[in-house]
């Protein structure tokens, strides 16, 4: 049997975006999950809508349409991502294994997506490869928070924000594909790939200043 957490973890959620669209999703649809149905098989439909959303993002080089797809993959996630933890806490089975389980799905699908997007015709690998290990890091800064200090520290820039990017990145491929903007040293930059660059600079900034203050806590509390 999985172990079960004593002490609630304290969730703190900067996002004012994440927390009313959690508030919405515990309201109106938590509700009316199955009683049978366990967190980590939300979790599982969480990865399985991952799955689908990079799977789409890589047929994308046949056709645009499947950026349709990507988004679809995208909601089923987020959602799914979301609930988990609901069904988890209000049905009392929180556990290690569960949160494992659901960290690991989370690193895995934004790290596999954002390569897929880079190996799609709307971007290059190289801002792929630069976006990738953002929200690893940021999830094992989290997960580090919750075992030091037993606080669940959320990005300002949350799940949701994430996802809305994802989805923008999809639209703005399904729209203008692989259009050019302009070319450095030989090398061209389309449209996505500005977009992306672009949203890496608080990504990258709220990343650090997580880490460092995790940092700065754990000297504190050694004193």
């Amino acid at each position: 049997m999985a172990e079960v957490y004593k002490n609630p973890v304290k969730k703190m959620i900067p996002s004012k975006l994440e927390t009313g669209f959690q508030q919405f999703l515990y309201k109106h649809v938590g509700p009316h999950i199955p009683d049978g149905v366990t967190p980590n098989q939300v979790t599982t439909v969480s990865a399985l809508g991952g799955v689908f959303a990079i799977v789409m993002t890589l047929l994308t080089n046949f056709s645009r349409l499947f950026w349709i797809g990507t988004i679809i993959g995208l909601a089923v996630h987020l959602v799914a991502d979301d609930l988990d933890g609901y069904a988890a806490r209000t049905r009392g089975l929180s556990s290690k294994a569960g949160a494992y389980y659901d960290l690991m799905v989370d690193i895995l699908f934004s790290t596999f997506l954002i390569i897929a997007m880079g190996l799609s015709p709307a971007a290059h690998l190289l801002p792929a490869a630069l976006a990738a290990p953002l929200y690893g890091v940021m999830n094992v800064t989290m997960m580090n928070y919750i075992i030091y200090f037993n606080e669940f520290q959320f990005p300002r820039l949350g799940p949701i924000e994430a996802h809305l990017m994802y989805a923008g990145i999809s639209i703005l491929s399904m729209i203008f594909g692989g259009k050019q903007l302009f070319a450095v040293a030989g090398h061209g930059v389309t449209l996505v790939d500005m977009f992306m660059y672009i949203a890496m600079i608080p990504m990258y900034y709220e990343m650090v200043r997580m880490a460092v203050a995790l940092f700065r806590r754990l000297k504190e509390s050694q004193k």
